[in-house]
């Protein structure tokens, strides 16, 4: 029998991180009432969970398949920038995720597995370990693109040159070193 972490709205369903820039560790977070579950994620992760959430909304919005409404952005009422709840207790490391929209209900669909899970539909009597699964209106799926690119923005800036993000006490960049590049000469 798997152990589903099953909201459906939940009441909060964020991304976060515990730590100094440079060492932080991303968390996504989802309550309902007093039930309070966290899985640990990679910032890559994150940001691409961001993405596909926002790219999926403007489908929905584009194919007209939305009864309800479907807001271009977070609506202002359901921004969230509190801090991850305590106690922040890791269920598991996040492995892979699936993303949908059901057309029925008009809410998107997280699906969470742990690393080394393969995604697997609950009722093709395969049954993952574990899953996170979150099923969010399309206001809460906005705020929570927001705030995800605003956790992972607030890492170490990003040099100008190669990309690579600066650390406090100095940054080697390969693009500036002193040499200068050569074109490449014609034979």
């Amino acid at each position: 029998m798997p152990i589903v972490h099953g909201f459906d709205p939940p009441e909060r369903f964020v991304a976060g991180t515990v730590g100094e820039p440079g060492s932080r560790t991303f968390f996504l977070q989802a309550r309902a009432g007093s039930r309070l579950v966290s899985v640990a994620l990679e910032k890559q992760q994150v940001i691409a969970l961001a993405e596909r959430i926002d790219e999926l909304l403007d489908e929905v919005i584009a194919d007209g398949r939305a009864q309800g409404v479907v807001p271009a952005m977070a609506p202002f009422g359901l921004a969230d920038d509190q801090p991850l709840e305590l106690p922040i207790e890791e269920e598991f490391r996040a492995g892979t995720m699936t993303l949908s929209w059901d057309p029925e209900d008009e809410r998107v669909v997280v699906e969470v597995f742990p690393v080394g899970e393969e995604p697997v539909e609950l009722s093709d009597g395969e049954d993952p370990a574990e899953l996170l699964l979150v099923r969010l209106e399309p206001g809460q799926a906005r705020a929570f693109v927001r705030r995800a690119e605003h956790v992972v923005g607030a890492g170490r800036p990003t040099c100008p040159f190669c990309g690579q993000p600066i650390d406090p006490d100095g940054h080697l960049c390969v693009r500036a070193n002193g040499f200068k590049r050569r074109e490449p000469t014609e034979q």
